[in-house]
């Protein structure tokens, strides 16, 4: 079944209603459902966390969203798995920045690899 593609624009207003449910100097983390094995070399489809597809609209795997507030200002970054051109084959295209964008709306899009390194500077930008 083919379904029309969702404007951003409504996962932008997603995430300015839950903007203005935080406190300030706050983070919040989301991430994406995990593929689930069910033999060797299969596993069970894929189905998004319900709270990350409802604030950006990527239906990936290795996602993670995180929303931070330090004083007035809000933050959004978002981290996924970067494409690999051998196992596009058998798991599919995977987002690239400009995609994820083009879903999301979100401006920093990071590949997951560098989480930790953008949770450590996060962290030390709230307290």
């Amino acid at each position: 079944m083919k379904y029309s593609k969702i404007n951003k624009s409504l996962f932008i207003d997603n995430r300015k209603k839950f903007f203005e449910k935080m406190k300030p100097n706050s983070v919040a983390f989301f991430n994406s459902n995990d593929l689930y094995p069910v033999s060797a070399d299969t596993t069970l489809p894929f189905e998004q966390h319900r709270d990350l597809f409802y604030l950006t609209g990527v239906n990936q795997e290795k996602t993670v969203l995180i929303l931070a507030t330090t004083g007035s200002e809000v933050n959004e970054f978002l981290f996924i798995t970067k494409p690999n051109e051998t196992m596009m084959h058998w798991e599919g295209k995977k987002l690239n920045h400009e995609s994820a964008y083009e879903i999301s709306g979100i401006n920093n899009v990071f590949w997951v690899d560098d989480l930790e390194m953008k949770v450590d500077e996060l962290m030390l930008s709230v307290t």
